[in-house]
């Protein structure tokens, strides 16, 4: 098949269901479940993790769940939070993150609302500080618990010169996951490498969903890209934090090559972040409009013509499925997440991680051919229609159940 041909939506492959649990178990009655929800940060940021975790609260209250979560709270959250929200005591992250909050542990007057509210559950987003301390108060109530992995935690030291401390935290990491009745991933490839990494055998899958009625090719805005500087010249966008784990630098790289070679294009930065300085430093010409959200995030999207996401700590890939769905193919890093979205040559490019070369040649191709974009535009958004948050949401409520079936009380 030729690279430029469209296909048929049934040839783009739909998201696999969750390792080990299917999809049988009705989801209109979860009156039995009662959850403590233990997350990291609930609201404190607008990210992927986080509105992944809001929506799930709502597709288990609006089933009739009792949930109660617990995370640290900040004073100018990002969005309103779903569900009841118990604030857990908490730091700002130093060294320049204070838009991070750091709890230690889980304080006894959180432990003693925890045991007042009686779960029959943890669901545990965090593996490390208070999450531990949420695992421990778990066991102590002899309470099953369902771990869900959010972030690549054991890729970030190699980003800040501290290489020395992975093998460490992967040691802490799978110290943590193996002591949980089911541990979820949010694709397979996360799984696989979970897997690999020791950190159980036969992880679940809670996958993720995109608003197809706010994320659609139907935002892009001819005005808009006039407002903002931008002509007939394709568009690469950045979409993400501006924090140097998320390939800022092979971005940056990327551009430069292109640049060097006199191709035709401009840029496009939708986010923001400690390292915004340096990043625009970078990227002069660029054309920054900071943090974006709903209907303004789709539209900005939708009004480019290429997404770069080289990020390789990415448990997901929540950005390249939302510039998907706005009909925008992704020129990603073939790492866990993106493997699992992007369809290498059909919806755009898999790159092996922190390849510049081949990310600048992935990119030319595109900009030196209109035709193959707007065929992989259309087999991207075709290919996003599968990801559907009701079908997410309910791969973890199987989780919950199994653990709830399989945890052995001590006799």
């Amino acid at each position: 098949m030729s690279q430029s041909a469209r296909l048929d939506p049934e040839d783009l492959a739909a998201p696999a269901p969750p390792t080990g649990a299917g999809l049988s178990r009705p989801a209109g009655d979860l009156s039995a479940l009662r959850i403590a929800f233990v997350s990291g940060n609930y609201n404190c940021l607008r990210d992927g993790a986080n509105r992944a975790q809001n929506m799930l609260v709502r597709y288990l209250l609006d089933r009739g769940a009792t949930v109660r979560v617990y995370s640290p709270t900040c004073d100018n959250p990002a969005f309103e939070p779903m569900g009841d929200l118990v604030s857990i005591p908490s730091s700002p992250l130093p060294f320049g993150r204070k838009e991070y909050r750091i709890a230690w542990h889980l304080p006894k007057v959180t432990r003693d609302d925890i045991r007042a509210f009686a779960p029959n559950l943890f669901h545990i987003s965090l593996p490390l500080l208070h999450g531990r301390s949420a695992l421990k108060l778990a066991r102590t109530m002899d309470l099953p618990v369902v771990a869900a992995m959010h972030t690549r935690f054991e890729t970030y030291p190699r980003y800040y010169g501290l290489g020395i401390f992975e093998k460490p935290l992967l040691a802490v990491l799978r110290r943590f996951y193996r002591a949980c009745d089911k541990v979820v991933a949010p694709c397979e490839s996360a799984a696989q490498t979970m897997q690999a990494q020791g950190m159980g055998e036969n992880i679940g899958i809670w996958t993720r969903g995109v608003d197809t009625q706010t994320f659609s090719p139907a935002r892009r805005d001819l005005e808009w890209r006039r407002a903002h500087g931008f002509g007939d010249e394709p568009v690469i966008a950045f979409l993400g934090r501006l924090v140097v784990e998320k390939g800022l630098g092979d971005f940056a790289d990327t551009i430069a090559r292109l640049r060097a070679e006199n191709a035709r294009f401009r840029i496009l930065v939708i986010g923001d972040g400690p390292a915004r300085a340096e990043f625009a430093e970078r990227l002069r010409d660029a054309v920054f409009i900071g943090f974006q959200h709903g209907v303004e995030l789709a539209r900005a999207i939708a009004s480019s013509d290429l997404l770069l996401n080289p990020s390789t700590t990415e448990a997901f890939g929540n950005v390249s499925l939302e510039a998907m769905a706005c009909g925008v193919p992704v020129v990603a890093a073939d790492a866990t997440g993106n493997s699992n979205l992007v369809v290498d040559g059909l919806t755009g490019a898999l790159v092996p991680p922190a390849d510049v070369e081949g990310y600048t040649r992935a990119i030319a191709r595109y900009l030196a051919d209109p035709a193959l974009r707007k065929a992989h535009a259309f087999n991207a958004h075709a290919h996003s229609q599968a990801f559907t948050w009701d079908r997410a949401n309910a791969g973890i409520v199987e989780a919950y159940f199994a653990a709830l079936a399989s945890h052995t009380r001590p006799a």
